[in-house]
C-alpha cells in the first residue's frame, strides 16, 4: 500500500511525496505555505488520480518522459521522476492512481 510523505522544506514550506508500496516515489507536489494547503493537496491528488484525463503526459528537455497530474482547474498538483521509457511512465500513472485512493499520510519533521 502506498502512502503520502508530507515533509517541511529548508524555506518552510511543505510539501508531499506519494511513494509506491516499495518505497519508491511516484508523485511529487509543489510547496505549500501551510500543512492544511498541502492536505488540501493530498486530498485533490486522491480525487484527480481516478481521472486519465488529469494526466499530462509530457517529455522532458532531454527526451525523457514524465507526466504532470493536474486539477480540474488545469493547477498541476503533482509531477512524476523522468522515465526511461514511455511504457515505464504509463506504469507510473497506473501506480500514482491505484496508491493515491487509500494511502495512508505520514508527517516526517
Amino acid at each position: 500500500m502506498g502512502k503520502f510523505v508530507i515533509t517541511k522544506r529548508a524555506n518552510g514550506e511543505y510539501q508531499f511525496n506519494l511513494k509506491a508500496g516499495n518505497g519508491q516515489t511516484i508523485l511529487s507536489s509543489e510547496g505549500y505555505t501551510t500543512k492544511a494547503g498541502c492536505e488540501n493537496g493530498i486530498e485533490s491528488v486522491r480525487v484527480n488520480a481516478q481521472a486519465d484525463e488529469r494526466f499530462e503526459r509530457k517529455t522532458s528537455t532531454n527526451d525523457k518522459p514524465y507526466f504532470n497530474l493536474k486539477a480540474s482547474n488545469g493547477q498541476v498538483i503533482g509531477k512524476s521522476e523522468l522515465y526511461e521509457s514511455e511504457a515505464a511512465r504509463d506504469n507510473g500513472i497506473e501506480s500514482v492512481q491505484k496508491n493515491a485512493v487509500d494511502a495512508s499520510i505520514e508527517e516526517i519533521s
